[in-house]
């Protein structure tokens, strides 16, 4: 590889970083940057990306420490289905080999775009629910919550867990896009807050990708020289590059990570 092959996948992965900690989906940058400049197999360009950018959300967690209130439980029951399925999708990936992954990531990049572009109509669903509960709440304390509400809330929990699962089992095999289904889940629980669901979903894609990435680093598929390289771009990206996204606007941010999935969508369904 040439020195300015390193220098862009550097400043490729910062941008992810950057976007990560703005609006999510910095996978559907490093991902094919790895393909395409790093010439790499896929499974290798996955576990690769996976391993470079799971350092930068630490400090996107750092960021949302305090939005996490009293959720505790809640980051709790879904850090186990989290791990689990983040250990059953990278197996999954390990078993698959290299030219099933090949032939299915056209599809994994496209559906992780489309989940992408549903990101912030999911965002103002939430900020209207939370204005609509808030409206309709009394100003003096209710009763206390009866059998029924309870048995309710359990159920809630019970399929919000199950389909944690799924979205785990998802992330560790390719990953991008598990934002915004936990999202989605979380709302389904009746969360509404979203700077808290953001701690909540930020901890559980951490504990998936954490897993996935010890489970393909274990499987000597990742490129040391090129992860090590990309990992110090997203920690720089994810502490100073946001500011740099904000300004340039979480709109237009989106519209450039989209384009980019498109793109790679058709360009490798018309290489295959």
């Amino acid at each position: 590889m040439e020195w300015h092959q390193y220098l862009i996948l550097f400043l490729v992965a910062a941008v992810g970083g950057a976007v990560n900690a703005v609006a999510g989906g910095g996978t559907l940058l490093t991902f094919p940057a790895l393909l395409w400049i790093g010439k790499l197999t896929e499974v290798v360009a996955n576990a690769t990306s996976t391993v470079a950018l799971w350092p930068g959300q630490l400090g996107s967690l750092w960021g949302y420490r305090k939005e996490l209130g009293p959720s505790h439980v809640a980051v709790a029951l879904l850090a186990v289905p989290s791990f689990l399925g983040g250990f059953l999708g990278s197996t999954l990936l390990l078993r698959t080999g290299n030219e099933t992954f090949r032939m299915v990531v056209p599809y994994l990049i496209l559906g992780a775009t489309l989940l992408f572009m549903a990101q912030e109509p999911l965002v103002r669903w939430q900020r209207r629910r939370a204005e609509q509960m808030s409206a309709a709440r009394p100003d003096s304390p209710g009763p206390g919550p009866n059998r029924r509400a309870f048995v309710w809330s359990l159920f809630r929990w019970s399929v919000v867990i199950f389909f944690q699962m799924l979205v785990a089992i998802y992330g560790g095999y390719f990953g991008a896009g598990i934002g915004i289904l936990m999202l989605a889940a979380l709302g389904f629980l009746g969360f509404t807050n979203i700077h808290q669901m953001n701690a909540i979903k930020n901890i559980n894609g951490m504990c998936i990708n954490l897993v996935a990435a010890v489970m393909f680093i274990l499987n000597g598929l990742v490129d040391w020289r090129l992860a090590s390289l990309m990992a110090a771009g997203a920690i720089l990206g994810g502490y100073a590059g946001a500011g740099t996204a904000q300004r340039l606007g979480q709109r237009n941010v989106r519209r450039i990570v989209v384009g980019i999935g498109f793109a790679l969508t058709i360009s490798l369904l018309v290489r295959g």
